[in-house]
């Protein structure tokens, strides 16, 4: 059927509650919904230059994955290894064809996840529904790709990174890892930032919505707004830093609290540092 009709589909057995539960078309809807996100021709997040993010959220796409669970029922999965989940949601596999590597030992790639060609997945590692990872990325060993999350080509997500997932609020923009972000060990990126293009993520570093991120090249403090998340500049290289508290006792006893910094912009230097990806491969 065209994505129009689903989408009324959707949002018709989504507006419904409980009593789609046990409805064949319903599970039909959802079925097509979800072999869309799998190949990737539907998407919970899309590019979209007319947007001030440069994003557009799919809301009703969120609600198909959310009707997803509604209509789930548990059931037993898996002969090496053994699952028990909503069976609308079973672990995904692959075909050599796909171009999919996935290393053995513990990873799993949830129905609803989009990989695309060329994608390597270190065990363990996790992909949650909804989940778009473009061609070239490398997912590596405990990183976790959350629902609903934008990870864009060529990005390399290190050991114990963790990009957060949204599905509620619907309208809730995904975190969004634009082409070529390079994403350290032990980095947290959460609730809807969008890093753009070519950046780097030092290893530790945790990106919020209440994280002010300050630019100490161009002397600017980034926030998120009410009508727009945390979004990281095109090159920027950010560490974990610290920042004084100027008030009070914790003044008085010399304390700080953590802060990402922008340090620098993306260089050749950077680009070197960086070409350990490509002996990965």
């Amino acid at each position: 059927m065209s994505e129009s009709t689903l989408q009324s589909q959707i949002q018709h057995y989504f507006a419904a509650g409980a009593a789609v539960i046990g409805d064949p078309a319903a599970m039909a809807a959802f079925l097509e919904l979800r072999s869309a996100l799998e190949a990737g021709t539907l998407r919970s997040a899309e590019p979209d230059a007319t947007q001030p993010t440069g994003w557009r959220v799919n809301a009703w796409v969120k609600q198909g994955i959310l009707l997803g669970f509604r209509l789930g029922t548990l059931e037993a999965a898996g002969t090496d290894l053994s699952f028990v989940d909503k069976h609308t949601y079973p672990a995904r596999t692959f075909t050599a064809e796909q171009g999919v590597r996935v290393v053995p030992g513990g990873s799993s790639v949830r129905a609803g996840a989009y990989l695309a060609k060329s994608v390597v997945c270190m065990p363990p590692m996790y992909v949650n529904v909804g989940a778009y990872i473009d061609e070239g990325t490398m997912v590596d060993s405990h990183a976790l790709v959350g629902s609903c999350a934008q990870i864009g080509k060529r990005v390399h997500l290190s050991a114990a990174a963790q990009v957060g997932g949204v599905l509620e609020p619907v309208n809730a923009s995904p975190v969004i890892l634009e082409d070529d972000v390079l994403v350290g060990g032990n980095c947290g990126v959460y609730e809807g930032t969008i890093v753009r293009k070519r950046a780097v993520l030092a290893a530790g570093t945790i990106l919020t919505r209440g994280t002010p991120v300050y630019d100490t090249v161009n002397g600017t403090v980034l926030r998120a707004t009410s009508e727009t998340p945390l979004i990281i500049p095109e090159n920027a290289v950010v560490v974990a830093g610290s920042r004084s508290i100027q008030k009070g006792k914790a003044a008085e006893w010399g304390l700080s609290v953590y802060t990402p910094v922008i340090v620098k912009y993306r260089d050749e230097k950077t680009d070197l540092s960086a070409t350990l990806e490509d002996l990965l491969r």
